[in-house]
This record gives structure tokens, sequence and C-alpha cells, in this order.
């Protein structure tokens, strides 16, 4: 069954001197599938991530999220779809400096207020699938590379949201470091979890189920 449906996506950025990002670009991602999206530095890989998970407007073309046309989603409405069904995992981990690793994880959570105790019990739980509950107290200063990378990821997935995105996941780390995040991936996908994952790194593309390449913002024969 399709979650996600692009067709002929376009998308320019600037006035004056307009920078074509997307050039009829088309995706479609089945529910339970791991997706890897590969292209290089400025191939517009980057703008479809930020696209489907509605940071970013569309430019032309079509966007189904379900059966819901992205388009016509707008406000209040998009905010919440970003709350609730979006994870996106960020290369730079993206996680706050003042906040513990257990404030972090939590902040979903407390935008879509989530009782405490409830929220509590999701934090717990996502923290020891992904091994780090002896770090939950602990800031982003004093986490090595991957402890963040897992902290980023447990903040993406613990509302339990229909699509996870990450960005250059494996990007800022090293290559042993970047196979055990990979393998955090692989065992969300084996628990039912959507992924589409954006990378220019041969190896995480060829760890995925299916690959899309794309190249000057179109797909690559």
């Amino acid at each position: 069954m399709e979650l996600i449906k692009l067709k002929n996506l376009t998308k320019t950025y600037g006035t004056k001197k307009k920078i074509t990002a997307l050039d009829g670009f088309d995706l479609t991602v089945q529910k339970g599938e791991m997706l890897a999206i590969m292209g290089r530095s400025g191939s517009g890989k980057s703008t479809v991530l930020n696209l489907i998970a509605g940071i970013d407007q569309l430019g032309g073309g079509t966007y189904f999220f379900e059966d819901t046309d992205m388009s016509k989603v707008t406000g209040d409405k998009l905010t919440r779809f970003r709350r609730d069904q979006i994870g996106v995992v960020f290369q730079h981990f993206a996680l706050i400096d003042d906040y513990t690793v257990y404030q972090n994880i939590a902040l979903p959570l407390k935008l879509s207020k989530t009782p405490k105790a409830e929220a509590d019990q999701k934090i717990k739980k996502i923290a020891a699938e992904l091994e780090i509950t002896p770090l939950l107290q602990k800031y982003p200063k004093e986490l090595s590379g991957g402890e963040a990378q897992r902290t980023a990821i447990a903040r993406a997935v613990v509302t339990e949201p229909k699509l996870i995105l990450a960005d250059e996941p494996t990007g800022a780390l090293d290559e042993e470091t970047g196979k055990k995040i990979m393998q955090v991936f692989h065992n969300l996908h084996e628990k039912g979890n959507t992924l589409v994952i954006v990378t220019h790194d041969p190896a995480v593309a060829a760890s995925c189920e299916r690959t899309v390449r794309i190249r000057d913002g179109k797909n690559e024969a």
C-alpha cells in the first residue's frame, strides 16, 4: 500500500536569480519500505526530504500522503502533520545543548501535550531499545557522535510516526559508528516502520531495500 506518492515535483529558490532544486521528480514509497534516495551534493535529494516532511512548500506537482493531498494542508493542520506523522533525523543531530538526552527525546511529546506519565514511559522504552538508557541525564556535549545520533533517532521515533526521514544520518560519523547507526535503522524497519534515507554513500544505499537516484533535480535513469 502506498504511503507517499510524489508526481512531477518542481521547486525553485530565489527571486532575481532562480535556482532549480527539483525539475519533475517522481517518487512512490510503500508502507513498511526502507528506501534510499541517493545523489551527489546539490542534486535535490534534501529538498525532496524537506517537501515530504512539510518543512518546505511545493513549487509544482503533486504530493499525496496516503489519501491526503498535501498541497491543501496548511497552517495548524500542517503543523500537526509534521508533529504526528513524520519523524526526522538530521545529519548533525540538531539536539538542544541545554537539554539533557531525556529532555531532547521528550520534546515532541511535550509539543503534542502527551501526559507526563505516558511520556516518561515512552522515553524510557525507546531509550532502552536504542541502548541509551545510561545517557538520559547527560547533555549533548557529553555524548559521542554515535550516542548523539541515537538520541536524535529516539527523538524522531518516540511519537511512533508513520514515516521516518533521515538526512545523511551517517555523514558526520566514522565508518564503524555509521554501520551501527544503520543497524538501528534496520531494527526499526524490521518492526514495520517506513524509512526514507537520503544519502550520497553507496554503502548506505545498498543496505536499503530499494534506491532511487536523483540528479539535477530529476530521476536518474
